[in-house]
């Protein structure tokens, strides 16, 4: 018997017009963040009321848009334009409208309120319909560097500057006396000496400007190295004073002024050369706090500080404030610092601040047989005892060993999957400030999904 195939024809037009939802299914993520964006107070966002005659699509359409494009790793504002002409769900999004990547890019780039109004109103979402819990919550802190959109290759280090300034001082002196001079050889046809001269002397400028960055940039990095520098001498001095023999050696003053190799970007100035697990790379230190037991993340921030050292309460301080209380945060040896700890724990107006459980140095990998070994709990270290030992007796518990191994079980996973299942590890925006609105709407994105994957059902907020 012959094969019975399905009739297959191109030709004949639909007799009705299609509905759009019928091609997309009942519980797909195109939905969900429909329903969502319609949940949203989107007062906060910014149109253009001049008047000038063009139709402008409803922030809703455009906040939609941008979400769901993240949650499915298409961060291209051009990318973003082709899909709502080549993807059903996207067609479905925006009602069979094509938005154009000028205004997509546009709206993007100047909703930073939207988004971080949108960020807050989500958690409340999930803390009405009992996904978050927003009282005595533990959150784990990490960073993680995302690459900036600006190649390494158009930084200038320090040194190099210094001498590129010097080299073009010394042409732009030769061409003008050559200038003066009636009988000097001339250039090379199609060459000029006000030309020429004018060409450096534009180079030399973005040289200067460059140069007056990465001095200003040595200023505040001495500031914090002596901030260091005294902290460590500070506990230095305490064990002397206590007749206990300091490990290690003594530490050395920080070096003030830039050093050789400090660099400044042409493309993207505020981003910096940072080392990453595959080298040095121009990007940014995104920062975030997760919930560990919902896995949404609460706090998020973006730096360009190379190093987490002095992230620790700024990133607390960008809690969202849907979350009223925090018990304990987990973070890794890179937020350490007594002080930073120190000011945490101490709170604000008269109420004590969270506990923080956080490693002093490397820890390695496994455990030996004397760790798998079952024992008590060491003693409490005395009164007045620093910060550092206060935080290893923390860890030693057992209840702290517990609590501290969901650090790693929690942020890190929800990093991977904005990297590695979203496909998110460059920034498409420029400078610090458009960088910020960018990992907020990409964490907004992630909740999202996380939501959505949890199974909430947004009705009943």
């Amino acid at each position: 018997m012959p094969a019975r195939f399905v009739n297959i024809d191109h030709d004949t037009p639909l007799l009705l017009p299609p509905d759009l939802r019928a091609w997309v299914p009942e519980d797909h993520l195109v939905h969900f963040i429909m329903d969502a964006v319609g949940l949203l107070d989107l007062s906060a966002a910014r149109v253009n009321h001049s008047g000038s005659g063009n139709e402008q699509y409803p922030p809703a359409l455009m906040l939609g848009l941008l979400i769901y494009s993240y949650a499915t790793g298409t961060f291209s504002s051009r990318k973003i334009e082709k899909n709502t002409h080549e993807q059903v769900a996207v067609r479905l999004l925006c009602a069979d409208h094509h938005p154009d990547h000028d205004s997509i890019c546009t709206f993007r780039r100047e909703n930073r309120a939207l988004l971080a109004s949108s960020f807050h109103q989500v958690l409340e979402t999930a803390a009405r319909i009992r996904v978050l819990r927003v009282g005595d919550v533990t959150l784990a802190l990490d960073g993680t560097k995302i690459l900036a959109n600006a190649s390494k290759h158009r930084a200038v280090s320090h040194g190099h500057a210094t001498a590129q300034m010097l080299l073009l001082e010394d042409q732009i002196a030769q061409l003008l006396q050559k200038a003066d001079a009636a009988d000097s050889t001339p250039l090379d046809d199609g060459l000029s000496v006000p030309q020429e001269v004018a060409r450096r002397q534009d180079r030399l400028e973005k040289l200067r400007e460059a140069t007056a960055v990465i001095e200003a940039r040595a200023k505040e990095r001495h500031r914090e190295e002596l901030a260091a520098f005294a902290e460590k001498q500070e506990r230095r001095d305490a064990q002397q004073a206590a007749g206990k023999k300091p490990r290690g050696r003594a530490p050395k003053p920080p070096r003030e002024g830039p050093r050789s190799k400090d660099q400044y970007n042409f493309t993207d100035p505020e981003s910096r050369i940072m080392k990453t697990g595959s080298g040095f790379v121009q990007s940014y230190n995104a920062q975030a706090a997760v919930d560990i037991e919902s896995r949404l993340l609460v706090s998020q921030a973006v730096t360009d500080a190379p190093n987490d050292k002095e992230q620790l309460e700024p990133t607390l301080a960008a809690t969202s404030p849907v979350i009223a209380s925090i018990a304990a945060v987990l973070v890794d040896s890179g937020f350490y610092s007594a002080a930073a700890v120190t000011s945490v724990e101490r709170g604000r107006d008269g109420q004590a601040g969270p506990v923080v459980y956080a490693a002093t140095g490397r820890q390695s990998h496994g455990r030996s047989v004397e760790q798998l070994e079952k024992r008590d709990d060491p003693p409490a270290p005395e009164p007045g005892a620093s910060a550092a030992a206060v935080l290893a007796h923390r860890l030693a518990t057992k209840a702290g060993r517990a609590l501290y191994a969901q650090r790693k079980q929690t942020i890190e996973p929800v990093f991977g999957i904005i990297k590695a299942a979203l496909g998110f590890r460059q920034f498409s925006l420029r400078g610090l400030g458009k960088v910020r609105t960018e990992w907020t709407l990409v964490t907004l994105a992630y909740n999202l999904k996380r939501l959505f994957h949890l199974g909430a059902r947004l009705q009943t907020a």
